[in-house]
């Protein structure tokens, strides 16, 4: 029996609609299996990872032939075997060892160990001379220190002499002792550096000193330069009896810092400046010739200076006729650079908060007095925790 041409050509479509049907969910089936496939693959891998034992991170002492010394993270030495896989191995390596039997399997880069950058403050500052204030004689000192040799190191041979490798800043908080370093970063065109003495030796026990030797390369790479070490003596304190790790640490620390600096040619692009609120508890190898041997004392400005430092810090402000910087500034004793400034600062609020733009003697007044009151808060909790 033949069909009509109608029906062969209705039952030929539904026959291609089921045959559609099944491909596309025959596609969509495989499309899902290779999604599983991948998953389970990946779920593996993770799970290979898991039972992966950990290497540990040693440091090469010596080598010979297959086999070397090596130094664990608490201090321990071995002698070791290499693997085949790890060549041209030298002492001063980091290495990557099984934990098991402690054969080395592989060297890293101390770049990989630490990303220095993220451990100090890098950049190019924009704080310019004039920025600073009453602080001429010092000025004067820092320009014929670091930026004389930097700008000028020929002058320095022919004459024959060799200028310091580095500086000390020293006096109270708030004087423009970073200011300073900053400004003559500036002025030669230097990467400024900061390293702080106290949050290195805190949160770097055991890593300490190979962090100061990557903080030099970096400097060198990254010359001319200004390294600048605020609370240097948390880290170059004298030294006493060794008792505890962490004095150890410090210990070792220090004396990387000392190395370093001794590392340097006195005409190198690097300079080395030194910052500390407390000079007399500095060990004295930090202070011999050939190191920070160039001791500039930053004191709390007097009466004239303090205009000079509240001129700069005013110089954008808008001044209601009352105000008389003398006065004002009489009323300042004992003031640091910091402090000034942050008597500009509160006296703006002041006329910010009664929505005027003008700035009054009255607004100078109470933030004389906001001020005064902070500084003896603080001096009182000072007290508390240390009397």
């Amino acid at each position: 029996m033949v069909l009509p041409d109608t029906m062969q050509s209705k039952n030929k479509d539904i026959l291609d609609s089921v045959i559609y049907s099944y491909t596309a969910d025959n596609n969509r089936l495989e499309e899902e299996n290779k999604l599983l496939q991948e998953t389970v693959n990946h779920l593996q891998q993770e799970i290979q990872k898991f039972k992966t034992p950990p290497l540990m991170v040693c440091d090469v002492r010596s080598i010979s032939g297959d086999t070397a010394i090596i130094k664990i993270p608490n201090g321990n030495q071995f002698s070791v075997f290499i693997s085949d896989q790890c060549e041209n191995l030298r002492a001063g390596d980091v290495v990557l060892a099984e934990q098991k039997n402690l054969t080395v399997m592989q060297k890293i880069d101390l770049t990989k160990q630490f990303d220095v950058e993220n451990f100090v403050i890098i950049e190019k500052p924009t704080v310019t001379w004039e920025s600073i204030g009453g602080l001429k004689q010092q000025i004067n000192e820092i320009k014929e220190v670091i930026e004389l040799p930097l700008k000028k190191p020929k002058l320095f041979e022919e004459i024959g002499i060799k200028p310091p490798k580095g500086i000390l800043l020293y006096g109270p908080p708030g004087t423009g002792k970073t200011l300073m370093a900053k400004a003559v970063a500036a002025s030669t065109k230097s990467t400024f550096i900061e390293v702080v003495g106290s949050e290195l030796v805190q949160k770097f026990i055991g890593e300490g000193a190979k962090l100061v030797k990557e903080i030099f390369e970096l400097a060198r790479q990254k010359g001319p330069s200004v390294v600048f070490i605020d609370e240097i003596d948390a880290l170059a304190a004298k030294r006493m009896e060794v008792g505890t790790s962490g004095e150890r640490e410090v210990n070792r620390t220090f004396m990387q810092l000392l190395a370093e600096i001794d590392g340097f040619k006195p005409l190198d692009n690097v300079k080395i400046i030194g910052a500390t609120n407390r000079k007399d508890v500095l060990d004295p190898a930090i202070l011999r010739p050939g190191r920070l041997d160039r001791l500039i004392y930053v004191p709390v400005p007097e009466k004239a200076s303090r205009i000079e430092i509240f001129k700069i810090h005013s110089r954008t402000m808008p001044l209601d006729q009352d105000v008389n910087i003398e006065s004002l500034v009489e009323k300042m004793e004992g003031f640091s650079g910091a402090e000034i400034n942050a008597v500009c600062t509160e006296a703006g609020y002041f006329a910010i908060r009664e929505n005027r733009n003008v700035v009054t003697k009255q607004d100078f007044l109470k933030a004389i007095d906001k001020v005064s009151q902070e500084e003896k808060l603080e001096g009182q909790d000072y007290m508390n925790m240390f009397g």
